[in-house]
């Protein structure tokens, strides 16, 4: 395939991704009072892992050399934009609005920007930095409704500050997505799958013993579903090669 084609293909499958992360945040917010937090996280990393596992093993056992001679790289990764970041964004929808969450991560572009500047010495084009300030003008616009007045009157929380903790983790992530082994993608997404599950076992362990428990029902098994294989296989895999396509700032 071409390279231009292929870089309009990746563009249009990250626009796949975002509207399916988008309905993770939603499903977050909706399950907050049924699902404690870390254990939406751990359930739906172990959920994935476990679907995820059949097709992976075998790439696992090649690529195990050289996702042991890099597994710094591969359990900051796993720990960064696998673990970190949804407890993180979880824990803060449980406190914020979804208003708060969306201006909090249209801050993503370009803290990507700068962290690609400041780690690996990338300048961005200036069009592209043009590209994320009129990015964010817009999400801004959408989330206020062109209302000053809604802009002014913006509070900030404990659950803002956590999204914006997620916000930085997911802009890190993604920036350090550079350092991956050369290994197959199956295999990448498994390890750091499951590195985010054994990261939030205890996590979620912890909300149990405090007295935190599930509220079953439909729509808990519902959200289950969704965040156990839209979000996370489907949605990992499309981006992590859609960043290896365009680049970590374009993406």
């Amino acid at each position: 395939m071409p390279a231009d084609r292929r870089q309009l293909t990746a563009f249009a499958l990250l626009g796949l991704v975002m509207v399916l992360w988008a309905g993770n945040s939603i499903v977050g917010r909706a399950v907050r009072f049924d699902v404690p937090p870390l254990t939406l996280a751990f359930v739906r990393w172990t959920g994935a892992s476990l679907l995820l596992l059949p097709f992976a093993v075998g790439p696992l056992r090649r690529d195990w050399p050289a996702i042991r001679a890099a597994w710094k790289p591969v359990l900051m990764l796993g720990l960064l934009g696998v673990g970190a970041f949804n407890a993180l964004l979880y824990s803060g929808l449980r406190y914020t609005t979804a208003t708060n969450a969306l201006l909090l991560q249209a801050a993503i572009p370009a803290l990507v920007v700068l962290f690609d500047r400041l780690f690996f010495r990338v300048r961005s084009p200036r069009l592209q930095t043009i590209g994320v300030v009129f990015s964010t003008l817009g999400v801004l616009a959408i989330v206020f409704e062109g209302d000053v007045a809604k802009a002014m009157n913006l509070h900030f929380g404990l659950g803002d500050v956590l999204v914006l903790a997620s916000v930085l983790v997911w802009a890190l992530y993604t920036v350090f997505l550079r350092l991956r082994p050369e290994i197959a993608p199956v295999s990448f997404v498994a390890a750091t799958f499951l590195i985010g599950a054994a990261a939030m076992a205890p996590l979620a362990f912890g909300e149990w013993l405090a007295g935190e428990t599930i509220r079953w029902g439909p729509r808990v098994w519902g959200a289950f579903a969704y965040v156990c294989v839209l979000p996370s296989i489907l949605s990992y895999f499309i981006f992590n090669a859609a960043t290896r396509t365009v680049g970590p700032a374009r993406a």
